[in-house]
């Protein structure tokens, strides 16, 4: 009788250590368990939100403050391009590609088409200074090139002159490169917004861009801009 219970006993024991041997050991190898992961993307959905609801505002506050600029050289000539305020007492900022010798210009800020006079232009660095009839213009503020970083999101402001009045344009990007000579983006635009302000998402001046036969835009950089106008 003793010996059927010890047998039985046996049994058992050497039962259950092999059912935890198989749970615990040899289960997980041969059937490794899946782990369920839950991923929500209501955070990146809401970020992204916000960030494109910051650009609309910031694109608002800043479009007073770009320039349509149209040229006709004395050949006939079209030349159509933007430009940037940067005084609210009228002076304004572009390429001085877009205002040839000889042309004849027109300056369009807030739905005006102001008096104008050309201060001076640098042809090295592609600027050029106007002034314009007009106070209390829009201004924005200027980034400090010190605190651009490679990746950063830009975007660009221009007038496009299809219609009999004109309309702002952007386009967005980030800085691929960029030293004291220039900012390249990763923007492709028209040649036609050539001399658009460049500006970050806070709203504050990058550069002035200039665009290439394959349409990638590059910029002026602000530190450049702000030594030929002289602050």
């Amino acid at each position: 009788m003793s010996k059927n219970i010890l047998k039985i006993l046996a049994v058992f024991i050497f039962g259950t250590a092999g059912g935890i041997f198989a749970d615990q050991i040899l289960s997980p190898y041969f059937f490794p368990k899946q782990t369920t992961v839950y991923v929500t993307e209501r955070q990146e959905i809401t970020n992204y939100i916000q960030e494109n609801i910051a650009l609309k505002e910031v694109i608002e506050k800043i479009s007073k403050t770009v320039v349509g600029v149209r040229a006709r050289t004395e050949e006939g000539k079209m030349i159509l391009g933007s430009g940037l305020v940067v005084t609210n007492d009228g002076f304004l900022a572009t390429l001085a590609d877009l205002l040839p010798q000889g042309s004849k210009f027109a300056f369009y800020i807030g739905e005006k088409w102001p008096e104008y006079q050309v201060l001076k232009r640098d042809l090295k660095n592609n600027l050029a200074l106007v002034k314009v009839e007009g106070s209390g213009l829009h201004t924005a503020g200027f980034a400090d090139l010190e605190k651009i970083k490679l990746g950063e999101r830009v975007f660009l402001a221009g007038f496009n002159f299809a219609s009999s009045t004109p309309e702002l344009m952007v386009n967005e990007g980030i800085i691929k490169f960029f030293d004291k000579d220039l900012i390249q983006t990763n923007i492709f635009e028209s040649s036609l917004l050539n001399g658009s302000p460049l500006f970050n998402i806070e709203g504050n001046v990058v550069g002035l861009s200039f665009i290439d036969g394959r349409g990638m835009v590059s910029a002026i950089p602000v530190s450049k801009l702000r030594q030929f106008v002289g602050f």
